[in-house]
């Protein structure tokens, strides 16, 4: 059997590209770092010194020899020793100099004579004695050493050095540091200066210039860690995007079939619902890039700015094809358009127009899906809802019952949630919430957990966060007189009667007398025991009864009213509104939509705003029937309390000691359960 030896294979390709900006760096540093090393040796190795010195030493002959230079004088000096003797003799000399008022009278020839004549005999003794004393204290020669002193304008200098036989030349300055001085640091300066110019220059042309850029901020896949594992609660919407997933990833299938994947999706529902979030999640799920760009970015002063972004944006898309282009707030540039008087309406128009052309026009946008948010779908132009554009709309409502608990859930991951914590008994306790919402209830959980000093998240940290969601952080320093506590006891404890009397109220799940938000002095809390999507005009008045009853408590106790009931009142006209004018519940009006609702995904509680489209007659019909739907929902709501007076008392005595009791407490006092039969 013959075997073959693998050979090594070459590994081809082309080499990486030179790095010319680091190795001109790399340059500089070395160059400089040797100028600096040769600066710091000289300083190490020569002496400097003052030039009045180096003349002193030249005219002591200490000076060996010298290299003149333009601007300084380096050399070698070596000091001469100077004995002991001589250095007294001289200072003695210069102490004892005597003076011609000082010198004494001659004397006589044979005095002097014989003065001067008996030193002489003992003199070469002595100078044998001073040579021996000299021998002893010579001292030793200094040492040579290097100088440098600053040169100045001498012209007797070379004249000094010659008469002193120094040897001496001339010198140039160095190579390094001429090259330096004169060439290298004249041309950075220069450089750095027109860098700096240039930079300055560049930017305002590139901030002129960039009018027409999209400005979308490009997530790439790699950055996208947000999938469908991440988003909970909106099972029908995930799975129409996962269609969109499908033909990013496997896009031969749909197009071996002759199938189109829609170009635009759009995600309509309420504020905090998660309509990014799940954009995110389609880029995460299908792995491909991601632009995101706010539809008022696309909106300028300047008439053609918009449009030249739009075209920007399609193009980078296209470049980075497949990707998906996310576009919130779609309503800032998408509104109807019409006959509009100022460039800022024609700047949109025309930003909607090009909009328009990039999704479905010539040009064909090969694997860029646009996903598209907003919570205004009636003002957007019918041109963007047609097929072949926004073509697909995905409702992202708030979630049910199970969505809740999902979302929840989710929101829980990595926090220390204790075992008591019920998350279903949360999730029933939150109808109408969204994924925004319940991720705040977590969080004020989390932070109330913290101001206790707690380890874990409890069940009471939860329905305490619940309560300051819906009702606002408790006001205790607001301090109410006993007489308007016990009033307020009342009303809130009318509530509550009134809605377990009623059987198709919602349950009461809890009744408080503390303060919160800017202006509840109390709350009675209810909560439907499932999620309902139709109510029937017996449950519709037994909610607006219960919204009287505080009122009702109010004058069957004290035998007069207050404001308190402002709120109620403002709530129980607008559900009593809709039942005649929208839902045709009206015995005189009769089936006639009178009116038309706001944008259901934009809820303003308690409002009542329905646009009239009715005549003056029907209004007046439709105000006396909504009079008479609220005045016997309120004698009602006063039969019931009168007739349960002692447990009226009994409630609003409890409460005033305790300030809140919770449903079981309620159903114990009443003896009965909260909702009769």
């Amino acid at each position: 059997m013959k075997t073959s030896v693998p050979q090594p294979t070459k590994k081809t390709g082309n080499l990486p590209p030179v790095q010319w900006r680091s190795l001109i760096w790399y340059l500089i540093l070395m160059f400089g770092t040797l100028w600096v090393w040769q600066e710091a040796a000289r300083q190490v190795v020569y002496r400097t010194i003052p030039y009045s010195e180096f003349k002193d030493d030249l005219e002591h002959g200490e000076v060996v020899e010298c290299s003149v230079g333009q601007d300084d004088i380096q050399g070698q000096i070596q000091p001469k020793a100077a004995s002991a003797t001589e250095k007294e003799a001289e200072s003695t000399t210069t102490a004892k100099t005597p003076t011609a008022a000082n010198v004494p009278p001659p004397e006589n020839n044979a005095a002097s004579q014989a003065k001067s004549t008996a030193p002489s005999a003992s003199a070469p003794v002595a100078k044998s004695h001073s040579e021996t004393n000299e021998a002893s204290t010579q001292p030793k020669a200094p040492a040579t050493f290097m100088f440098r002193t600053v040169r100045v304008e001498d012209p007797d200098l070379v004249r000094d050095l010659e008469k002193e036989g120094v040897k001496f030349t001339g010198v140039r300055p160095g190579f390094m540091s001429e090259f330096l001085w004169a060439w290298v640091l004249p041309i950075g300066f220069i450089a750095l200066l027109w860098w700096f110019f240039s930079k300055r220059i560049g930017s305002l042309g590139q901030s002129v210039m960039s009018f027409g850029s999209s400005g979308a901020k490009l997530v790439a896949d790699t950055d996208t860690k947000v999938t469908f594992n991440d988003v909970a609660g909106e099972e029908e919407a995930k799975y129409e995007l996962q269609e969109v997933v499908t033909f990013l990833k496997h896009p031969e299938r749909y197009r071996s079939l002759g199938a189109k994947i829609p170009k635009g999706v759009l995600l309509v529902g309420p504020p905090g619902t998660g309509k990014t979030l799940l954009a995110r999640a389609v880029a995460g799920e299908a792995k491909v890039p991601f632009f995101s760009i706010s539809g008022s970015e696309f909106v300028q002063m300047f008439v053609g700015v918009g449009a030249a972004r739009v075209r920007d944006l399609f193009q980078q898309a296209k470049q980075h094809a497949p990707c998906i282009v996310f576009i919130d707030e779609l309503d800032a540039v998408g509104r109807q358009r019409g006959v509009h008087i100022g460039a800022v309406n024609d700047e949109r128009e025309q930003t909607l127009n090009q909009l328009l052309v990039g999704l479905d026009g010539f040009d064909a946008n090969v694997g860029v899906v646009v996903l598209a948010a907003t919570n205004r779908p009636d003002v957007l132009d019918r041109a963007l809802l047609r097929p072949g554009r926004f073509d697909r709309q995905i409702v992202v409502d708030a979630p049910d019952l199970g969505g809740r608990e999902a979302i929840l859930k989710i929101h829980s991951r990595g926090k220390p949630i204790a075992p008591d914590a019920d998350l279903r008994k949360i999730a029933q306790e939150t109808p109408g919430f969204s994924g925004a919402d319940l991720a705040n209830v977590v969080n004020e959980a989390a932070l109330l957990t913290a101001r206790h000093g707690g380890t874990t998240i409890g069940q009471k940290d939860l329905e305490d966060a619940v309560e300051k969601v819906v009702a606002g952080p408790e006001r205790k320093s607001r301090r109410m007189t006993p007489e308007d506590k016990r009033r307020v006891a009342y009303h809130e404890t009318g509530h509550a009667l009134v809605a377990a009397y009623s059987k198709h109220a919602d349950v009461v799940h809890k009744i408080s007398i503390v303060p919160r938000g800017r202006a509840a002095l109390g709350y009675t809390l209810q909560l439907p025991e499932n999620d309902q999507y139709l109510m029937s005009r017996p449950e519709l008045i037994d909610r607006i009864k219960g919204m009287l009853g505080g009122r009702a408590a109010e004058e069957v106790v004290f035998n007069e009213i207050t404001t308190g009931a402002e709120n109620d009142l403002e709530h129980a006209t607008a559900v009593a509104r809709q039942m005649i004018c929208l839902y045709g519940m009206g015995e005189s009006v009769g089936l006639v939509h009178c009116g038309q609702e706001p944008n259901p995904f934009l809820p303003i509680p308690g409002d009542g705003m329905i646009q009239r489209d009715c005549s003056e007659e029907t209004a007046n019909a439709i105000d006396k029937e909504v009079r008479k739907l609220l005045d016997g929902a309120y004698a009602e709501s006063k039969q019931i309390l009168r007739q349960h007076r002692d447990q009226l008392d009994l409630v609003a005595g409890e409460l005033l000691k305790h300030e809140t009791l919770d449903a079981q407490t309620f159903k114990d006092l009443i003896k009965q359960p909260a909702v009769a039969a």
